[in-house]
């Protein structure tokens, strides 16, 4: 398990829940996108899990080192996942993202969701 996602494990109490949220809408698509990143600062702040997986449009809201949300996100302890494919297909690098996220591929967030007990949620 990686360091990252053992820590966000750790923050969940007994009863916790864990969550996979999805957001496939960018930042610019209007108020329910960041909407849907905050009540995941909620659920974790509420000390569930919560990993996020930016998809399509989404992983826009990755984009640059001072986006509020992301940067609530990372604070409550959220794992932040932007989608590899998603990325390249907008010419993003790694360089032009968050120092809170961390690409990965749709084989982590199939995982993710097969999970037992983890709610996924798509937006």
């Amino acid at each position: 398990m990686e360091a990252q996602t053992a820590a966000a494990g750790t923050r969940a109490g007994a009863g916790a829940a864990s969550y996979f949220l999805v957001e496939s809408k960018g930042n610019w698509a209007g108020p329910t996108a960041g909407a849907f990143l905050m009540d995941a600062v909620a659920l974790a702040e509420a000390g569930h899990r919560v990993r996020v997986f930016l998809v399509e449009d989404g992983v826009l809201s990755a984009v640059g080192a001072d986006v509020p949300e992301i940067g609530r996100l990372a604070a409550a302890g959220a794992e932040i996942l932007v989608d590899d494919f998603s990325a390249a297909q907008r010419a993003l690098s790694a360089t032009t993202l968050s120092p809170h996220v961390r690409l990965a591929g749709m084989d982590v967030a199939a995982a993710a969701l097969t999970e037992d007990g983890c709610r996924g949620v798509w937006h």
